[in-house]
């Protein structure tokens, strides 16, 4: 660490990282960062510029609030809601996939679930169990290190590699080189991607798609950030262009659709998960070994759901319902209303640049990275975790690449959610400082 004194005083955050039980910063979890900042915040009482966590920084969607006040009037906190959810809601999630993704659905297989985390978690405990013969699921990286976890909670092994490498007509002999196995059961991504932001483009969606359904696997499609490639303008309900999707290429999917970021609704858990109709009926002998039936869908909702949770927050599903109703409706660009945080990052970007770091994923197939919820960066000289340790001593967090199962090690993730326009200034401020300390050769 630079030997001058720093913002925030070294003996405080030494101490909070040893009082945790982390010897190395940089492999740290996403909580972990959080806490050790929220305690020297405490300590200190500075204010840190928050980059290391995805938490939406707009208000909530109001005719959503209003529609889970109302539910709670009417009183539905004191009623069960049915494990596959109320009526009203899956017959909106139906309707806002044909809109907004141009693929039909049917009602009975929209679920809703507390946040796309479970969706996750349910679809390992499910789709990984179909064969007893085969792995887990492909991890198509970087991506959300918690997903990996889940795998890792449920004694599930796993494959994964770092998809930045194998773009565009390279991916096709990469992917089939894991299929080919036969020890995949499915294969996991988010696009919009979380941390690089790279999005797939509808050529790679086609040979993903054909690949799942050659060799047999389903693919689980996180879509956290629906229609916030910000390149196109995905928020006109009914109208092309629409957010990319393998579900145009493949019957074998399961979507992952957050109400955290795209509506800023994530204080009240809950998300949607999409199965195609195929995977639902799909029947394995060797889901008997855990559910009391061979059906997909039986056992995802009567086995993993219902033992996860027994569903989701009743007031909840009728603000979602709301929601999506009003964007169904055209009532409300939703789009337009996060397209906040792509100018954040573009400011943000170049506060970085100006002051000596650059960015890890820039590209995107040969175009400028999009602007975005997140982007990525390193400093010349630093890994990943010295990267980390030495900016938490000028108030800045952030996450190590290297936890998202990037191969770019050196490089770290930043969020832009959290961080007001008004910080701006002193983010320009500590970053000038930290380049000051840290003289680039």
């Amino acid at each position: 660490m630079a030997s001058k004194p720093t913002p925030i005083n070294a003996d405080v955050v030494s101490r909070r990282i040893r009082e945790m039980g982390l010897t190395d910063l940089g492999s740290a979890s996403i909580r972990e960062i959080k806490k050790i900042v929220d305690l020297v915040e405490g300590d200190t009482g500075e204010t840190f510029i928050r980059m290391e966590m995805g938490i939406p920084g707009l208000p909530a969607l109001q005719v959503g609030v209003d529609a889970q006040i109302q539910a709670l009037k009417d009183g539905v906190a004191a009623i069960y809601p049915d494990i596959q959810g109320i009526p009203v809601l899956k017959k909106e999630i139906a309707r806002f996939v044909k809109l907004f993704m141009d693929v039909e659905v049917s009602p009975e297989h929209c679920v809703p679930t507390v946040g796309s985390m479970m969706g996750g978690m349910a679809a390992f405990m499910t789709i990984n169990r179909m064969w007893a013969e085969r792995k887990g699921t492909l991890y198509l990286d970087p991506g959300f290190p918690v997903q990996k976890q889940q795998c890792k909670l449920l004694g599930h092994d796993y494959e994964s590699f770092d998809v930045y490498e194998y773009r565009g007509e390279k991916l096709r002999a990469k992917l089939e080189s894991y299929l080919k196995t036969g020890t995949i059961s499915s294969i996991l991504y988010s696009s919009p991607n979380n941390p690089s932001w790279i999005c797939f483009t509808e050529e790679e969606l086609r040979t993903i798609g054909e690949l799942a359904t050659q060799y047999n696997v389903v693919v689980i499609e996180d879509l956290a950030y629906f229609a916030m490639d910000f390149r196109q303008d995905y928020s006109k309900p009914g109208q092309a262009p629409y957010q990319p999707t393998v579900a145009k290429y493949t019957d074998n999917y399961i979507l992952l659709i957050s109400s955290s970021k795209a509506f800023s609704y994530a204080g009240e858990r809950i998300g949607m998960m999409v199965v195609s109709d195929k995977v639902w009926e799909m029947r394995s002998p060797d889901l008997k070994r855990f559910f009391s039936s061979d059906q997909v869908g039986h056992s995802l909702i009567f086995g993993a759901i219902y033992g996860i949770s027994s569903g989701t927050s009743h007031s909840a599903q009728y603000a979602l319902a709301a929601i999506l109703k009003a964007v169904n409706n055209g009532e409300i660009d939703f789009v337009a209303i996060a397209k906040e945080y792509g100018e954040k990052a573009k400011v943000m970007k170049r506060l970085f640049t100006e002051n000596g770091f650059n960015i890890v994923y820039d590209q995107d197939l040969g175009e400028p990275i999009a602007d975005g919820f997140y982007f990525t960066f390193a400093y010349p000289g630093l890994d990943g975790g010295q990267l980390l340790l030495e900016l938490v001593h000028y108030g800045i967090s952030a996450i190590t690449l290297g936890i998202t199962g990037s191969e770019h090690t050196e490089g770290l993730r930043a969020c832009t959610s959290l961080i007001k326009r008004e910080q701006f200034p002193l983010l320009e401020e500590r970053l000038k400082r930290f380049r000051e300390d840290h003289p680039i050769a």
